[in-house]
């Protein structure tokens, strides 16, 4: 009987610690995108064959490991034709006391973005969110929407910097990363 409770006190203390971890994980959300769900079609690219709003979705994070002094964004479709996939946004710089970036943050002026945050180039070619607009009528493509937890404060990349360069500064000083996946398909063409 003994052994009994003790084992019961055991598994009751690991599970609050395992409940208590889960709550003060580094965690990345959209109220606009649901985590494995489909994405609506007003993130879709105006252009290139596809004819969406080109707005970018809200986002937020909490619970940043110690030691973080910015952060970074990104959204990569891993399914585009490509060889590489196609990335679809990438923001560097985006000081460590923000924690959400707004619905349309991604506007290409960047009238909607923090101050401080960078937008890199996407593979469109343009600084700013470049929507989803995979091959008409295909499978459902994966986007993964990525936040960094950096420990510098400003990522030192040239202004046309590609996506890739971007992301291997991004990778040189990363602490940690939270995400989600959701999916997308095209029907129109």
């Amino acid at each position: 009987m003994h052994k009994l409770l003790i084992a019961s006190c055991f598994t009751a203390l690991t599970v609050a610690s395992l409940s208590s971890a889960s709550a003060n994980e580094f965690r990345l959300y959209s109220p606009d995108v649901e985590s494995d769900g489909e994405i609506d079609s007003s993130f879709e690219y105006d252009g290139f064959g596809c004819s969406g709003d080109n707005q970018s979705p809200e986002l937020r994070w909490e619970n940043p490991p110690p030691g973080t002094r910015s952060f970074a964004i990104s959204v990569h479709d891993p399914d585009a034709p490509t060889g590489s996939g196609w990335w679809h946004w990438r923001v560097i710089n985006i000081p460590s006391d923000v924690d959400h970036l707004a619905a349309n943050a991604g506007a290409p002026d960047g009238s909607n973005m923090h101050e401080d945050a960078v937008q890199i180039r996407n593979d469109y070619g343009d600084k700013g969110w470049g929507g989803l607009c995979p091959p008409a009528h295909g499978e459902p493509h994966r986007y993964t929407f990525t936040v960094h937890a950096l420990d510098v404060e400003t990522l030192d990349v040239p202004d046309d910097a590609s996506p890739a360069m971007a992301g291997f500064m991004i990778h040189q000083h990363r602490i940690h990363e939270a995400g989600f996946m959701a999916t997308y398909t095209r029907y129109e063409d």
